[in-house]
């Protein structure tokens, strides 16, 4: 009929580590590569982000197709990489901002 007050018959669910059901050195292998990736000495970032501009990316698209492909982008593959933005967008992925006056490591 009513609520008496006593504790929920529901158990809570169980708690899901950051790193998920895996095994958790996996976890910090991955995190540590990501991280390891997306560093680079400043006169890299600031190279890459002058080639980015030239073709009228940004610095982190221009980064992301370099990971990903194993090679630095080319005016040819411009229109693919800005026709990705809408999806990235959506799905929260890298769109990217500039590194101007940003202060690097």
């Amino acid at each position: 009929m009513g609520d008496n007050g006593g504790p929920p018959l529901d158990e809570p669910p169980p708690h899901e580590p950051e790193w998920g059901k895996g095994e958790i050195n996996r976890y910090f292998e991955w995190r540590t590569a990501h991280r390891r990736a997306w560093r680079k000495p400043p006169a890299i970032a600031l190279r890459r982000e002058e080639r980015a501009e030239a073709l009228g990316l940004t610095y982190e698209e221009y980064t992301l197709e370099l990971l990903e492909r194993g090679r630095h982008p080319q005016p040819e593959d411009v229109a693919g990489i800005k026709a990705k933005r809408a999806e990235r967008r959506r799905s929260g992925g890298v769109v990217g901002q500039s590194l101007k006056g940003m202060r690097l490591k």
